[in-house]
């Protein structure tokens, strides 16, 4: 891309020396680095998109995963043997009871974490993007006719 970039800007830097088209050099150079800008917004908007995949793997995986580690403790917890294991074993009963207290509490902020990320992600509709999309061939075509470009 780069290549292509020093090799536009060659062309046009031996064009202006050729005289009398110097708005037309000017309006090259513009478009150039407006479509550096948007191919730049639009690779962005490309590398959301991929994360959002990601994201919303992370969010389901929360809403399973959570409810499993949750339902686990609670039935280790409420066992008739874990009470015995907690009267036989004074520290290993007490770190244990500790361990599952804290696997409820951090699969129940997980689980509330998946729940808001997955709401978030799911907004992010391509719609969105598409919409952009149009929008931006819409800008072109005005730019385009307006100042009398080719559109590529």
């Amino acid at each position: 891309m780069k290549e292509e970039d020093d090799n536009y800007n060659t062309i046009a830097q031996n064009n202006s020396t050729g005289g009398g088209n110097n708005d037309k050099d000017e309006a090259d150079s513009f478009t150039v680095s407006r479509n550096n800008v948007l191919s730049t917004i639009e690779s962005f908007i490309e590398q959301i998109l991929r994360i959002r995949k990601t994201l919303l793997g992370v969010s389901i995986s929360a809403l399973v995963l959570a409810p499993l580690a949750i339902g686990l403790s609670i039935f280790l917890l409420r066992h008739p043997s874990f009470f015995t294991i907690l009267d036989q074993e004074d520290e290993f009963g007490l770190v244990l009871s500790i361990l599952l207290g804290a696997v409820i509490v951090i699969s129940s902020i997980w689980l509330v974490a998946g729940i808001l990320q997955y709401r978030i992600v799911d907004s992010w509709k391509k719609k969105r993007y598409n919409d952009y999309l149009k929008e931006k061939q819409e800008v072109d075509k005005k730019i385009a006719s307006q100042y009398g470009l080719d559109m590529d």
